[in-house]
């Protein structure tokens, strides 16, 4: 049994999707559970709730922690710690293996690339919760309390991912004859990981026992883009010219007077006013390659905007 915590999200169908090529026995648990695909088993639940949690993990050879909170910090400080100890508490009961799908929030800002090896240091209040969890979760696995991994991954892009910067602010806005928007800078370089190579790669890795106790950076094409350079891709898919706006600081605190989200969008700007720079050779290396910009782009297009471009 395969089980994904957290599984409403586009990570959690692309982990189904690709599941399935090793199983048929996939549950899907989180509040409000969907089948993705027909075989699988729903099992709704609280993941704040230890019981919840214990009982969504019974009977699980290999658990995937694939949680997307409301992108608030109070939520996260309060939720996240939660979460990692409930899961690891059930893992640890019911003896399952654990993949924790992870971000790079905790190595604050980096000059050059992010790998594996780059030091901890969060200069958020959303990083500080990822480096804490983090750690707990490797603790136990030095204490050899657990077999579990952690598979860190860039800035997510691909079909469906509507709950990203690229869709919304780039294709979506190609696609309503309007100008793409970008944060902060057109010409800093950004890594994406392409969500189906994403699910891919954590399927493969819940199979592999010689990944377990180890980081992985899911694999991430190495030739990052810049803001203008992606709008450029995106844009040859749509024919149309490549403008777009630049939402800066300003233009950002204004709106967050207003909103919400942006407000707690304000403290990982860092990430678009400098190179944003992730390495996944290890990974590569190890199992696949990823899927370049251009094919990632023009895939996204076909899949969801062609017919009715």
């Amino acid at each position: 049994m395969h089980t994904v915590l957290g599984s409403g999200g586009i990570i959690g169908k692309e982990i189904s999707f690709s599941l399935s090529e090793y199983t048929s026995d996939i549950k899907q648990v989180s509040r409000n559970p969907k089948k993705v695909n027909d075989q699988d088993y729903i099992f709704p639940a609280d993941l704040t709730k230890e019981s919840d949690v214990r009982a969504a993990v019974k009977g699980s050879d290999v658990v995937y922690l694939t949680v997307g909170l409301p992108y608030v910090t109070k939520v996260w400080e309060e939720n996240w710690p939660k979460i990692m100890t409930h899961t690891i508490n059930a893992c640890m009961e019911h003896q399952s293996k654990l993949v924790f799908l992870d971000n790079v929030y905790m190595y604050g800002q980096v000059e050059g690339w992010m790998t594996e090896k780059t030091s901890i240091n969060p200069c958020s209040k959303k990083g500080e919760v990822r480096a804490k969890i983090a750690r707990q979760l490797l603790d136990e696995v030095d204490k050899g309390n657990i077999k579990a991994l952690i598979a860190r991954a860039a800035d997510f892009y691909g079909p469906e991912a509507h709950n990203t910067y690229i869709l919304p602010m780039i294709f979506d806005k190609l696609a309503r004859n309007k100008k793409p928007q970008l944060m902060i800078s057109a010409h800093q370089k950004h890594s994406y990981t392409y969500t189906p190579d994403l699910g891919k790669a954590l399927a493969l890795l819940g199979q592999s026992d010689k990944a377990y106790g180890q980081v992985w950076h899911l694999p991430t094409h190495r030739d990052a883009l810049t803001g203008a350079e992606f709008v450029k891709l995106v844009s040859e898919q749509f024919n149309k010219k490549p403008n777009y706006s630049v939402l800066n600081s300003s233009m950002l605190s204004i709106a967050g007077l207003f909103s919400p989200i942006v407000r707690e969008t304000k403290e990982m700007l860092y990430q678009f006013k400098y190179d944003y720079l992730f390495d996944s050779s290890k990974f590569e290396k190890a199992f696949f390659a990823p899927t370049s910009y251009k094919d990632g782009v023009m895939e996204i297009f076909q899949l969801q905007y062609k017919q009715s471009f």
